[in-house]
């Protein structure tokens, strides 16, 4: 049976169905021929999150604009501090990973994964006279469920998911004929999951970002002697030593960090994944979407999503070293599957929205060896495996990752049904390019956070170079059968590609500039790579050259750049490299090994918020094609009646 809400909460509907028209449900053909017509839509409908207010939020941002436009209007509103930053507690994941079952979602506990009815609210549009009576029946099949309100009023219930609800209303209003108009609700529940590298997972894009004392932390160089230190921005609240030779603990340090919901993945809510999932929800009406994320910084196709993969830092709080080992995404979904599937037979995984190659053949390795410049540190991350060159890379990308390609299209194929078009594979954007497809010019630029860093205009070119004509090329060979690929069935193995971003992030990348830059970046971050006070007495309380706070930076601005750059990765999130093989992990917090990782792990040439609203705009008509979500809407029927029956009203 249908529970109904009683009427004294429909005052609440009412300002609920405010809010719901800024974003209206779809037209139907009767309301364009100015008939009446029952309008539902699902309310709460991105089942990731608790409380509606967080989806209203994104409903009113999302009218009439694209996801990268509702990114940046959600950006000025929250004064550059992010949206998700108190989202971020009302999720149905918990902050590690671990899916609420049930969830309490606008006080009613519903299964995650497999949910047995939806909230919907319903009501009668178009003409509808004025002080009209509504009498309103819905009927599932277990028998209708009556009652009679006036008709400026929505109707909040309840529908089973899986069966058809008819509902319908009977139009009194004087002494004109009754009317009545009838239409069918079914929910649809989309169940979305999220799989690949820290592309996917937002790296870049903390949830809550960190917040930054205005005062300096000392860290010692590589090999260096006690005159070889400098002072970067320290974490606010941080109380400790912040000389070099006043170490502190770990587990100090580790209370004032950056908010992710998933600390060990480094997943975001930013990401292009958590977006499309969302835009689906926000977009369509009648559906429901279940997204699960499993996404991982770090993540390869053996070490990530079809092996487990080591963490990439401690959740905040912990102590020591860092042995979380993170499960296998493909067994992760395959078990999140199974267990749904016991429940409800019928559970279907409807759409996988996957990147992963990168680390493949090592991009982050490129990385390094792009932007650290000194001798010492290059000698010692190239023994350490931490540096690659393109050689390096070109050699994994035609020995190693066709192979992997083919391990994972094979693991994933039964998960979708055998229709690899369900997953949607978002491909990367060059993060290199500016001013119409430019390569950036290198320098210090943005990467003085360190002072190894010094981005070598040959190497950035010649990594540019080969991402543009050999990576990215490759990648939609791998994922869509073509240029040689292995595949046993071309046809069912052809996974839906996306890249139409690729273009767009020619104008963005990391050394994009613009004079309506935030002004802390204009004012701050030179680009002749002297930002920072060189001075060890000075640095110590103004480690900032241009005499502003660091506690003025906001990561959640619109920028030209849509590529993180090494400043940003410090400042939003500075990640203490917990993730590291034992005999990499820094001595104590001041260690030279994590002043070089803090600004890398946190998300240096990364996406940014923005890059990732634009890469789900991107991804978002390739989803909604693989749905089908664009199809024609239920019709609508309308008619007069003779006289109501007593019995009809209640």
């Amino acid at each position: 049976m249908i529970p109904f809400f009683h009427r004294r909460f429909l005052a609440g509907a009412l300002l609920l169905a405010g809010l719901l028209t800024a974003f209206p449900p779809e037209r139907t053909a009767a309301q364009d021929a100015g008939a009446m017509q029952i309008s539902w839509e699902v309310r709460n409908r991105f089942r990731l999150f608790r409380e509606e207010r967080d989806f209203l939020l994104h409903v009113e941002n999302a009218r009439n604009r694209s996801i990268l436009a509702a990114e940046q209007s959600l950006e000025l509103q929250s004064e550059g501090r992010g949206w998700a930053r108190n989202m971020v507690n009302r999720l149905c994941i918990d902050l590690q990973g671990r899916v609420n079952q049930p969830c309490t979602r606008d006080n009613t506990k519903e299964n995650y994964l497999t949910p047995i009815d939806h909230p919907v609210t319903v009501r009668l549009a178009g003409p509808v006279p004025v002080g009209a009576t509504c009498a309103w029946s819905f009927d599932d099949g277990d028998g209708p469920q009556q009652s009679t309100f006036d008709c400026a009023e929505p109707i909040n219930l309840r529908v089973r998911y899986g069966k058809q609800t008819v509902a319908s209303v009977d139009v009194s209003s004087g002494s004109d004929p009754t009317q009545r108009v009838q239409t069918e609700i079914q929910v649809r529940d989309i169940f979305v999951a999220g799989l690949g590298d820290s592309i996917a997972s937002g790296e870049g894009n903390p949830d809550r970002p960190l917040a930054l004392s205005d005062e300096g932390f000392c860290f010692r160089s590589y090999l260096g002697t006690a005159g070889a230190q400098y002072y970067r921005p320290s974490r606010a609240g941080f109380k400790g030593g912040r000389a070099c030779e006043a170490p502190d603990t770990l587990a100090n340090w580790q209370r004032y960090s950056a908010l992710w919901f998933n600390s060990p993945c480094h997943r975001s809510l930013y990401s292009y994944q958590a977006r499309t999932a969302l835009a689906l929800a926000v977009r369509y009406t009648h559906v429901a979407v279940t997204f699960l994320p499993l996404a991982c910084t770090g993540a390869s196709i053996s070490d990530g999503l079809l092996g487990s993969q080591r963490a990439r830092e401690c959740p905040p709080g912990k102590t020591g070293v860092c042995n979380i080992s993170v499960n296998a995404q493909v067994a992760e979904l395959r078990e999140a599957l199974t267990a749904a599937r016991k429940r409800q037979p019928e559970r279907t995984l409807d759409l996988v929205l996957l990147s992963v190659g990168a680390n493949d053949v090592y991009f982050s390795g490129l990385v390094a060896d792009v932007i650290v410049e000194t001798a010492t540190e290059r000698a010692i991350f190239r023994r350490s495996g931490v540096m690659a060159s393109v050689d390096d890379s070109r050699d994994a990308l035609a020995r190693e990752l066709p192979q992997n390609f083919v391990k994972l299209r094979e693991a994933l194929k039964p998960l979708v049904g055998g229709d690899l078009s369900h997953v949607v594979y978002v491909s990367y954007a060059n993060p290199a390019l500016a001013d119409g497809g430019v390569p950036c010019r290198g320098g210090r630029a943005g990467f003085d956070i360190h002072p190894s860093f010094n981005a070598d205009p040959q190497r950035l070119a010649r990594v540019s170079t080969f991402v543009d004509t050999e990576f990215l090329p490759q990648l939609k060979g791998l994922a869509t059968c073509t240029r040689g690929a292995l595949c046993r069935d071309p046809e069912a193995d052809r996974m839906t590609f996306v890249d139409s971003h690729q273009a767009a992030f020619a104008d963005h990348g990391f050394c994009a500039h613009s004079g309506n830059d935030p002004e802390f970046d204009r004012t701050c971050f030179a680009e002749n790579g002297q930002s920072f006070n060189p001075d060890i007495v000075s640095a110590a309380s103004q480690p900032m050259l241009c005499g502003r706070g660091a506690s003025e930076f906001r990561a959640y601005l619109p920028r030209a750049r849509w590529i993180r750059d090494a400043h940003d990765s410090y400042f939003a999130a500075m990640t203490y490299p917990q993730g590291l093989p034992a005999a990499s992990q820094p001595t104590d917090i001041h260690d030279a090994t994590w002043g070089v990782l803090s600004a890398v792990y946190g998300g240096a040439v990364h996406p940014s918020a923005e890059g990732h609203a634009a890469m789900a705009d991107a991804a978002l008509p390739a989803a909604s094609a693989v749905l089908g979500l664009d199809a024609a809407p239920p019709g609508v029927t309308r008619g007069l009646l003779a006289p109501l029956l007593p019995a009809a009203r209640q």
